[in-house]
């Protein structure tokens, strides 16, 4: 497979346009602040958009071929096998339409797979038992043994990945509206999965709600609480029509949320990328308002695209002096990195880490939210593309060509990069290439998901359009006090 040039499509086109409106109508004031009127249209060239159609279609592929058939259980990494992930699953959910929209599938294989993906999920046994258990309250593990779909070792019920896994059930049940057989199935067994889910149970300490929850030990002592990925498990759980949210939830949540300024823009702020894109994926903030955001005369769009622009300032400034940061080589989040040990790079002591919540900003935590090994993850940037196109487009092409094949495989960008680890040294993970640095040996799934589904969100707005359809959503949003935009609109169902 090679990076098709191809003519600019007017789908991606008026996607681009749409964006530079976003907060069109989020600030009281008529006239933009200095850092709205930066959100320019941005016109990619035929070299972004053939890169951004093979990128799509590679991580498309990575999800169809390796996801097993039978139950739909989608990896947590690859070519490592070691667990499935709930969040994956909803991540594959949402990338099967995809390929169906670009005619790499059938809608009918396409359906298929989903039915048997809720199927496995809805018949797995839910219980308070230590093993043998898929879930709980409606709630699933994080990490499912691909065996049997129960409990891997003793990993936690995670409320943000069962809603990130609902993210994709609710999609499905939006997307498959044909009146067949299987399309019917899916959407009543989506429904059954998501009713199922008691969102009270997790208000260990309401308003708020937990994040997880172990047989052994009960419930995790941390709950949703500041700018995070959060945001979709409390919109999910208030639009219930079982066992919905307190009312206040959302606002106790919002509370908490750090609104500084970083690196010349002032957002809530959140260290890591994907505390700026998971919710985003599934639900369009762009000129929708809640009681808090609208205090700051924003919408939540418009913070993640000042998270993003943030970041790429703190790579040009590279305060470390890691080799490659620049304006196009930058994106920090959550990623695999080459081992836990301490080395020297640039004449400097870094401490380097495997898996580990790489970020960077101004959100109170005493290294100042700055937590960088110089491992650089391109779901970071591609995931924000929606959000920053002028920064992101760039970025994208600038990792495919100066790190070619090393990075960039059949299956499309490998989980992340270091490219200041140019010398032999021993890693737990991944290899380093003398010269180039160090890359990671697995695409994970939920990186993976971020960098197709935003994509597309910024090529077609599928996922988008699809979820404004979703009345559990819309009633969500309502209930979290959000109005204005696209929630006023006849396509939103009450």
């Amino acid at each position: 497979m090679t990076d098709r040039v191809l003519a600019p499509s007017s789908r991606w086109f008026s996607a681009a346009f749409v964006l530079c409106t976003a907060c069109r109508g989020a600030a009281p004031s008529s006239a933009p602040s200095p850092l709205q009127a930066r959100a320019v249209a941005y016109t990619p060239s035929a070299r972004e958009l053939a890169l951004a159609d093979t990128v799509v279609e590679r991580t498309f592929r990575w999800f169809w071929d390796t996801t097993d058939s039978t139950t739909g259980l989608a990896h947590d990494r690859w070519p490592t096998r070691d667990f499935s992930s709930v969040a994956s699953i909803g991540f594959a959910l949402t990338a099967y339409p995809i390929g169906v929209e670009r005619r790499w599938i059938t809608r009918k294989q396409s359906a298929r797979r989903t039915l048997v993906s809720l199927r496995y999920l809805w018949t797995l046994p839910q219980g308070p038992q230590q093993a043998g258990m898929g879930g709980h309250k409606g709630f699933f593990y994080h990490f499912l043994r691909y065996e049997d779909g129960r409990r891997y070792k003793d990993v936690e019920l995670s409320t943000i990945d069962t809603s990130l896994l609902l993210g994709g059930v609710l999609f499905a049940q939006s997307y498959y509206t044909h009146d067949d057989s299987t399309e019917v199935a899916i959407r009543a067994v989506a429904d059954s999965i998501y009713r199922r889910v008691d969102w009270r149970w997790a208000m260990a300490r309401a308003p708020l709600v937990s994040m997880g929850w172990k047989p052994e030990s009960g419930f995790l002592r941390a709950d949703w609480t500041g700018y995070n990925e959060g945001m979709i498990v409390y919109i999910l759980g208030l639009g219930s029509p079982t066992h919905a949210l307190n009312p206040d939830s959302w606002h106790a949540w919002s509370r908490t949320n750090p609104w500084r300024s970083y690196r010349g823009y002032l957002h809530a702020n959140f260290s890591s990328l994907f505390g700026h894109q998971y919710s985003h994926v599934w639900i369009d903030f762009r000129g929708i308002q809640d009681r808090w955001i609208r205090k700051h005369g924003i919408d939540w769009f418009e913070n993640s695209r000042r998270a993003t622009l943030s970041q790429r300032e703190y790579a040009i400034a590279n305060p470390q002096g890691f080799t490659g940061y620049g304006r196009d080589i930058w994106g920090l989040t959550a990623s695999d990195g080459p081992a836990d040990t301490a080395v020297t790079i640039n004449g400097r002591p870094v401490r380097l880490h495997t898996y580990w919540a790489r970020g960077a900003s101004n959100d109170g935590d005493r290294d100042g939210g700055e937590r960088d090994d110089g491992t650089i993850a391109p779901t970071a940037a591609i995931g924000s593309l929606p959000f920053a196109p002028e920064a992101s487009f760039p970025a994208m092409v600038a990792m495919r060509e100066r790190y070619g094949a090393m990075l960039f495989g059949p299956y499309g960008f490998r989980d992340s990069f270091n490219p200041s680890l140019v010398t032999p040294m021993p890693v737990r993970m991944g290899r380093i290439e003398p010269g180039l640095g160090w890359v990671a040996g697995d695409h994970l799934g939920i990186d993976q998901g971020t960098i197709i589904l935003m994509l597309e969100n910024y090529r077609s707005e599928l996922v988008w359009k699809t979820m404004r359809t979703n009345r559990y959503l819309v009633t969500g949003l309502r209930r979290a006090g959000f109005t204005g935009g696209w929630l006023d609109s006849p396509v939103a169902r009450p």
